[in-house]
This record gives structure tokens, C-alpha cells and sequence, in this order.
């Protein structure tokens, strides 16, 4: 079923198109990536089809029953509500008819059976219930503590009021909120900003198996391969639709840059044979009518436009002026934090000449403290860093405060190399896509993609042998992102960052570092080689704490006997629970039967009330038996794998 489409939707600032003749379709439980570079409208296309704003040409058509729900990019809730109340507010209809359930029971109740009144109320209840249960109406406080949990938040923050959080936590309340209210359509701009790798894998899982429809914008190619299975790309003022994730429509994409340059090529072939017959055979008199007919034929014909790749990217390479030597960073058992609290130690880095390192852990685990202590800007709060020879620190701060609002671009980058020629400066700023009077824009006035492009240049000139970058991608388009991991890979120094972008990671990384309130762990490997290490590990420690280790250290015969002992008790153990198990469900399958055999009873059935309490018990019965049933699975499989 179509829930919504847009039809030949246009975007127009006086003479100057945005975009126009975008068709875009969204069926019911469709899963939608719409991508494009920064500026080519993929915000205000989202808003015009969330009806935040009319199109200029053309209009959207929506499904009358189907609902929007439509999240900006860094929106955070603004209320003096706590986080409980807030996130209860997503289920104020569903808690309306609890509370209309409640009166309609009091209402049966106090009626006079078989009467038209009683019948009415009777029948209003069945509806309702069957809806509320439709509806997890008796899941929905469960539903709220998955989501919040999912999103960091346990439950020592359920009743903090909202303004009392951060602007990151407030943006994933919003997110939360968004989620529980789950609209027919979800229209989400950037939800991956703000969401450290942990609750990046969790929003995936959870769209995943998301009842509605899916519209997101984002620029995390991880995300989108993992979520989405169609995408809409926008490019000079078009869009087009291609079908599969993310690294799918980078295939078809080439494809079908590829097929167009042949029939481009085919057809200007084809008009050059054209024309020369023409120029050749138009003053024969022999001939004469021939070359007429190809020139009608070359009048009559639709000329393809050459083909046109991809839009115009940054380009640049981050050079050194001097090779460090083979050590560049040693940390040994350091602390760091503020004011005396430490987020995180002992930490102990060894960083060598080429290295790649990446620096992952989750939000507020102090990853940026770790990089400012290792410039100098934040003190260890124990143990210190020690760089090697000649070693040039280049660094980038995901804040760019670096950059001085009141200066120009031009001026930004030339107040640091006053001995550089203003025209080699140009030239770097235009790698970075700024030229003419673009180099003339304040800093204060730059968006935010912008501002990372006058950073990235500047570390480019600086020509440093080795790199610390916090959070490079942020505000870089998916284009400018995949330039600057070629230039990082090309890059002959040596590399230490973080980042929330797992694809970025996956291509740059020879090592990951760990970041935990326990310290540094070091993974020698890419982002997948760490996360099928970190899975391998909680595997281990599954199997660790199923085996019960004796406490004493004996001789080897004692141990072996201890061991033989401790295999007995377990096993033992198991076949009791398997036993109780078996009994359990052997008497909950005949208190069932008791209440199917109530149930049928004819004055049972005359009493909605008893009958209702009657199924409400069969009900929770039936969910204990198969709670019961999934135990007695995993402690047989458990058991014949000790037998065996």
C-alpha cells in the first residue's frame, strides 16, 4: 500500500532552483535512504514532504489514516517534565483507553445482564480490548524502559526532569520519544549525530524490525547499508532511485554512468556519420535528396546530454615536511579526567611510525580528553605522554574552535603562513572548494561543513608528521568523506583518531584502541576485526561463568578430582532442573485444562466478568507455559551436551 507520494515537488529562490521534478514514493514498511551532497536540499525536501512546508511546484499526496512523524537533525526536547513523564506522553492514547477499559468494567459491573445497555457496554469493551491488546497495551511501560535503555538512559535518570540534561541527551530523548510514538512514516535527518558506536548498533537493530515506514537522511554509510533497502539520491536539482542499501546503489550507480557514456558515445558516432554525409552530398545534385533526409533525421533526433559524474569534491593530500622517528607516542598506566575525577585508567598506548590507530568507546568515556591530554591543552591526571623524534603534532578539534570567528577564510590560512604567496594559499582553499569571493566569507557566517573544510585545510598546509583528529567526518558529505579517507590512507605519517563512523574506521584503522573505565585494550585490526574480537570475548566469559573454577590451588591429582567433582554437581544440577521443569509444566498444562473446562461452562459464559478473568488467567498461563518451555529447552541441550 502507497502511504504517501511526492509528485514533481520543486524548490525555488527566485531564479535559482534547488531542486524540481522530484518524484519520490513511500510504500508501507518501506525502507528509504535519501542521500545527496551538503546544500542539494535533502533537509528541505524532508520538511516539505513532513508538510512543515509547501513545495513551490507540484504536491504531495498522503495516504488520510497515515501518520507522520518527522525528527530534525539535533532537535532535543525541551520540557520540565522528568524522562519517565515525557516518554509516557508517547502512549497518551493508549493510557486514555486503559483508563476508558477501567470505567467500561465498572460500567459491567453495575449493569443489569442481557439488557440492550449491558449488551452496548459488552460490546464496546470487546472492541477496545481487542484494540489495547493490539496495541501491546499491556507492554508499553516494558516497551518504554527498552527504548531508554537502548539510548543510555537506566533508570537513575526516569526521574530527572529534562532541562536538566545535556543538549546530546536531550537529542536522543527526542529520538526515544519519536521511536515510542511509532508513526506510519518516520522522517529522521541525521539521527546517528550524538550516538556513540553502542547505540549506533542498537537504533540499527531496532529500525530494523520498525512496524512503519522508514524516510533518513544520513551520511553514516554503515548505518545506511545496515537499515535501509532503496535510496533516492539528489543531484543537480534531480533525483534518482535506485533499488538495494548503500554500497548497492554505488554499484548500479557506476552501472549507469557507465551504460549512459556508451549510448552517449554511441549517438554522437552516430551524428558525426551524420552530418559528414551531409557537408559531403548536400551540393550534388545526385545525392541531393539523401543528404535532406539526414538532415531531417539528425533535426528530428533527441539528443542525450553528455553525462555528467559525480559533483564536484574536495581534493587534496596531507603531505610532511620531515619523517618522524620509528616511536612517535608512549603513554604508560596514565589517568585522565577533571577535577581529580578520573573517566578512565590506566591507559597505555604505544604509537609507532605509520601507525593508524582508532579510538573507540562509548560517550563521556573521555576519548577527546585523551587526545587534548596528549597535545598539552588537558593535564594527565597520572602518568604523562612521551613523543618520539621529531615528532609534529597536527591537530583537529570536532568543535573547531581552532578557527578565529573574525577573520576570513583567506585570512585564517594566511595569518599562519604570512611567507606563502596568496595565490598558493587560493589554491589550496580551492582543493577545498573555496574560490573567488568564497575566500572572503567570515568564519563566524560558515556553516558547519564548511568550517570543517577551512580546518582540514589548514592541517593540510601545516604538513605535521603526526595527525590526532577528533571526529573529522562530522558535517562532511558522504562525497567529501570518501576524499579525505583517500588522503588519510595515502598519507605517509602517522594517524591517531577518533570516530563514530564505523566505515571510516573499517578503511583507516591498523589498530583499535578500547577506551573503558578500566583503561586502554589494544585490537590489532580493523573496525569488524574488533568487533568479532570483542563477540569472541563475551562468548569466553559466557563460558567462564557456566564453569565453576575451583578456589584453592591443589596438586594435579586433587585438581582433577576437584574438577570431576564440580562436573558431577553441575551435572546433577542440571538433570533436577530439567526434572522440575518437566513437573512445572506438567501442572501448569492441567490448571489450563481447569480453565478451558470453566470457560465452556454455560453460566461462565452468560458472565462476561467471570469469563474475562477466566481468559485474563488462561492468558498469563499460557505465557508462563512458554517461558517454562524455553527453559526446559536450554537445560536439556545444556545436559545432553554434558552426558555426551
Amino acid at each position: 500500500m502507497i502511504l504517501l507520494q511526492a509528485n514533481q515537488i520543486a524548490r525555488l529562490f527566485g531564479a535559482e532552483v534547488l531542486f524540481q521534478n522530484i518524484q519520490l514514493e513511500i510504500a508501507d514498511h518501506a525502507r528509504i535512504g535519501l542521500v545527496g551532497r551538503n546544500g542539494a536540499g535533502k533537509s528541505t525536501l524532508l520538511k516539505i514532504i513532513a508538510g512543515l512546508e509547501a513545495p513551490d511546484e507540484g504536491a504531495i499526496a498522503k495516504n488520510k489514516t497515515a501518520t507522520i512523524g518527522y525528527l530534525a537533525q539535533d532537535t532535543g526536547l525541551t520540557s520540565d517534565k522528568t524522562v519517565w513523564e515525557e516518554m509516557l506522553a508517547a502512549f497518551d492514547a493508549l493510557r486514555q483507553q486503559e483508563r476508558r477499559l477501567a470505567e467500561l468494567e465498572q460500567a459491567i459491573a453495575a449493569s443489569t445482564p442481557n439488557t440492550p445497555e449491558a449488551i452496548r457496554i459488552l460490546k464496546e469493551y470487546d472492541q477496545l480490548q481487542h484494540d489495547f491488546l493490539a496495541a501491546n497495551g499491556y507492554g508499553y511501560e516494558a516497551e518504554i524502559r527498552s527504548v531508554l535503555h537502548g539510548f543510555q538512559f537506566d533508570e537513575s535518570f526516569y526521574n530527572q526532569t529534562i532541562d536538566t540534561l545535556s543538549g546530546g541527551q536531550r537529542t536522543r530523548l527526542a529520538l526515544a520519544r519519536m521511536l515510542l510514538q511509532k508513526p506510519d512514516i518516520l522522517i529522521l535527518d541525521e539521527p546517528t549525530n550524538h550516538l556513540d558506536i553502542e547505540t549506533l548498533s542498537w537504533l540499527e537493530n531496532y529500525l530494523q524490525n520498525y512496524s512503519g515506514a522508514l524516510l533518513i537522511v544520513s551520511h553514516d554509510r554503515y548505518f545506511l547499508d545496515k537499515v535501509v533497502s532503496e535510496i533516492y539520491e539528489i543531484s543537480r536539482h534531480k533525483m534518482r532511485h535506485y533499488k538495494g542499501n548503500y554500497s548497492r546503489y554505488l554499484d548500479l550507480k557506476a552501472e549507469q554512468l557507465q551504460s549512459e557514456w556508451k549510448s552517449y558515445e554511441k549517438q554522437q558516432e552516430e551524428i558525426h556519420k551524420l552530418e559528414d554525409f551531409v557537408a559531403r552530398n548536400l551540393v550534388r545534385a545526385s545525392t541531393t535528396k539523401r543528404a535532406q533526409s539526414r538532415r531531417k533525421q539528425l533535426e528530428k533526433m533527441e539528443r542525450m546530454d553528455k553525462p555528467q559524474g559525480d559533483e564536484k569534491s574536495v581534493h587534496f593530500l596531507f603531505d610532511i615536511d620531515k619523517p618522524s622517528g620509528n616511536v612517535v607516542c608512549q603513554v604508560e598506566a596514565a589517568a585522565i579526567g577533571y577535577d581529580k575525577e578520573v573517566l578512565a585508567s590506566p591507559i597505555d598506548l604505544d604509537i609507532r611510525r605509520k601507525d593508524s590507530v582508532a579510538l573507540v568507546g562509548p560517550n563521556g568515556i573521555g576519548k577527546s580528553t585523551l587526545l587534548k591530554s596528549l597535545i598539552g591543552e588537558l593535564p594527565f591526571l597520572a602518568g604523562s605522554a612521551h613523543l618520539g623524534t621529531n615528532v609534529s603534532i597536527g591537530y583537529y578539534d570536532q568543535g573547531q574552535t581552532e578557527l578565529n570567528p573574525r577573520k576570513t577564510i583567506l585570512q585564517e590560512l594566511w595569518d599562519e603562513h604570512p611567507t606563502t604567496p596568496e595565490v598558493e594559499i587560493r589554491n589550496v582553499l580551492g582543493g577545498f572548494l573555496f574560490s573567488g569571493e568564497d575566500v572572503e566569507k567570515p568564519i563566524a557566517l560558515l556553516s558547519g561543513g564548511e568550517k570543517a573544510r577551512v580546518a582540514l585545510a589548514k592541517l593540510a598546509m601545516n604538513k605535521e608528521n603526526f595527525l590526532i583528529l577528533d571526529e573529522p567526518t562530522n558535517h562532511l558529505d558522504i562525497d567529501n568523506k570518501e576524499v579525505l579517507e583517500n588522503a588519510l590512507i595515502d598519507y605517509e605519517g602517522t594517524l591517531l583518531f577518533v570516530s563514530h563512523d564505523r566505515y571510516f574506521i573499517n578503511r583507516l584503522a591498523s589498530k583499535v584502541v578500547e577506551l573503558s573505565p578500566e583503561g586502554s585494550k589494544l585490537y590489532l585490526g580493523d573496525y569488524d576485526y574488533y568487533l568479532e574480537k570483542k563477540k569472541e570475548e563475551e562468548e569466553l566469559k559466557e563460558l567462564l561463568a557456566q564453569e565453576t573454577a575451583p578456589t584453592t590451588t591443589l596438586s594435579q591429582g586433587k585438581q582433577s578430582f576437584q574438577n570431576s567433582k564440580e562436573q558431577q554437581k553441575l551435572l546433577r544440577s542440571l538433570q533436577r532442573k530439567v526434572t522440575q521443569v518437566e513437573e512445572d509444566l506438567a501442572k501448569l498444562e492441567e490448571t489450563m485444562g481447569q480453565l478451558e473446562s470453566e470457560m465452556a461452562k454455560p453460566e461462565i459464559q452468560a458472565d462476561h466478568l467471570a469469563l474475562t478473568e477466566l481468559n485474563q488467567q488462561l492468558e498469563e498461563a499460557q505465557e508462563k507455559q512458554e517461558a517454562l518451555l524455553e527453559e526446559w529447552e536450554a537445560a536439556s541441550l545444556e545436559l545432553e551436551e554434558y552426558e555426551n
